[in-house]
């Protein structure tokens, strides 16, 4: 179907428009795109009249009933303006419905008529309106949705910020707590192992030498320590007033010009002595007293808390090794003292010359068990001894003493060596079933050129002979003097002659932990025999120094050590 309008006036142009929309109605045109095409079509409209001329529209209808159609408008200039080359103007809009009355598009002559087709016209114009506020009233609607989005999204974001940052401060709390717990445990492991290695020595003045080398420079840039009977010493040394207030208060002082706020420590003015640098005085304290006060400076600017607590309590464990190492030095002088007090001076004896020697150990409380002793006897004879009584310190050294005396009232009735050990085990056993000895008794007689001997779980004697042989003593010993056992120690011989040299010792000679007993006695053996009778005769006492040396330089000595040289005079061949 095709329809074709003339238009030359405005009431031409109305009447087109009106037809073009009653067209697009009947044919199921869409009232937006309906509406849009008027508009269209009355704009151009508007600029052929203001150009004037005749205009052609025409409307053609392509499609069947049965299918969609296309609506296609098209204006065309007067044969004047195509001269002109004016271009057409055109549409097309698809038409869902098909409509039998080809009248659809008419519009009458009569002007009420098309007044009232141009009111009409306003319907779709309404109808678009009504469109137009209910996408304002859903742009509203999706406006406020969008507003409350961005609201919530605002306050998820707030809410992922809050838990943000309290991740973060958990973090940096877990990190906190992590290095402090490092720290604590760095603290305890080094007072663990300052306290082992302070307790490892039972010699003051090591503990107190040490004490800077823990210390410095970790904890401190420089350390002092006051011992108050050493004072004496160190008078010309002055020491700062916070020490002193330290010492008579038995508090703990931080002297410097800045508050140490320190936990148990009192805060005093800087020292005199050197104002620019902080000092803390920690007493050394004991149940009794005092013992000195530890001054140290800090390693940087002040020290933290936790570690000052560490270092008060460092101070008190170094002041409990100090006083016991003093405690036992004490004793072990006790112990020496009396042990060399009970040594015996060696009785000249015609024919057989004596030379002894003891030394304490050089570390511990090995002391007091170790002893010697040589005394004639009524019919000529001359007892040797050498023993070593189990235990250290001044039990020990009381009961050698016992031992000793019970031995020489013993051998007053002449018994043999093997009779005289079997008397001592029995006293001992009686006297002290909890502590044991072992012993060796040789016996020489200027008549007789035998030696009787007999030992009681102790090293064999070394015999060095006149041709230079030596020989190891090692005939079945008895037990242990002591031990719960009923026993019969027998006595042992052996032939001397003018050059010989019996070496009676104790275990700390011979004996070292990493090498057991047997490979000293070698040492002790083969020390002996590069020497000659000649050389032994003429100095005994040196001969006795030259075979110790070797024997113990190559160690400390971690007990006592005895040594008894007899040695029969006479000018036989080495």
């Amino acid at each position: 179907m095709m329809r074709t309008w003339q238009i030359t006036t405005v009431t031409d142009a109305a009447r087109a428009r009106i037809a073009l929309a009653r067209l697009a109605a009947a044919h199921g045109v869409p009232t937006l795109e309906r509406t849009r095409l008027a508009a269209d079509l009355s704009a151009h409209l508007r600029q052929c009249l203001t150009k004037g001329g005749t205009w052609l529209l025409t409307l053609n209808l392509a499609g069947s009933p049965a299918e969609e159609g296309l609506l296609h408008a098209v204006v065309t200039p007067s044969p004047e303006a195509c001269a002109a080359g004016e271009p057409p103007w055109e549409v097309t809009v698809p038409c869902p419905e098909a409509a039998g009355a080809t009248e659809a598009g008419t519009v009458a002559e009569d002007p009420a008529a098309l007044a009232e087709a141009l009111l009409g016209a306003d319907e779709d114009t309404a109808v678009i309106l009504d469109k137009l506020t209910e996408q304002e009233d859903l742009v509203a609607f999706h406006r406020e949705e969008l507003h409350q989005t961005n609201q919530g999204v605002l306050a998820l974001h707030a809410e992922l910020d809050a838990a943000g940052r309290a991740q973060r401060e958990a973090f940096a709390a877990e990190r906190s707590a992590r290095n402090e717990a490092e720290s604590a445990r760095r603290r305890l492991t080094f007072l663990a192992d300052a306290s082992a290695v302070l307790t490892a020595s039972l010699n003051h003045e090591e503990i107190v030498r040490r004490l800077p080398e823990l210390l410095v420079p970790e904890y401190a840039s420089s350390v002092d320590v006051w011992l108050f009977d050493e004072d004496d010493k160190h008078r010309s040394t002055p020491h700062p007033a916070a020490a002193v207030l330290a010492a008579r208060t038995g508090r703990p002082q931080y002297a410097a010009d800045h508050p140490g706020n320190l936990p148990g420590v009192d805060d005093q003015p800087p020292s005199a002595l050197d104002p620019a640098r902080p000092l803390l005085c920690v007493p050394l304290p004991t149940r009794r007293a005092p013992l000195g006060v530890l001054t140290l400076s800090p390693p940087g600017a002040r020290w933290d808390p936790d570690d000052a607590v560490m270092l008060i309590e460092l101070t008190r464990r170094a002041s409990i090794a100090i006083d016991n190492a003093r405690r036992f030095e004490h004793n072990r002088d006790i112990a020496e003292t009396l042990q060399r007090a009970l040594l015996t001076d060696l009785p000249a004896t015609p024919g057989l010359s004596l030379a002894a020697r003891y030394l304490p150990a050089t570390h511990g409380l090995n002391i007091g068990g170790d002893w010697y002793d040589a005394f004639p006897q009524r019919d000529g004879g001359l007892i040797t001894v050498i023993g070593d009584v189990t235990g250290h310190g001044l039990h020990a050294a009381v009961m050698m003493s016992q031992l000793r005396t019970a031995l020489r009232a013993y051998a007053v009735d002449g018994d043999s060596p093997g009779r005289l050990l079997t008397r001592l085990h029995r006293f001992l056993h009686h006297l002290q079933p909890d502590l044991y000895a072992t012993a060796v008794i040789a016996r020489f007689h200027p008549d007789e050129p035998t030696l009787t001997w007999a030992a009681a779980g102790h090293p064999p004697p070394v015999l060095r002979l006149a041709d230079g042989t030596v020989r190891t003593l090692d005939a079945k010993p008895g037990a242990m003097l002591g031990i719960p056992l009923t026993q019969e120690i027998d006595d042992h011989t052996v032939q001397l002659s003018p050059g010989s040299t019996l070496a009676l010792y104790t275990d700390g000679l011979v004996e070292r932990r990493a090498q057991g007993i047997d490979p000293g006695i070698e040492r002790l053996a083969a020390a002996l025999g590069r020497f000659d009778s000649a050389e032994l005769d003429a100095d005994l006492e040196g001969s006795a120094d030259r075979i110790l040396h070797p024997l113990l330089s190559d160690s400390e000595r971690d007990d006592d050590v005895c040594l008894l040289l007899c040695h029969v005079r006479g000018h036989a061949a080495s």
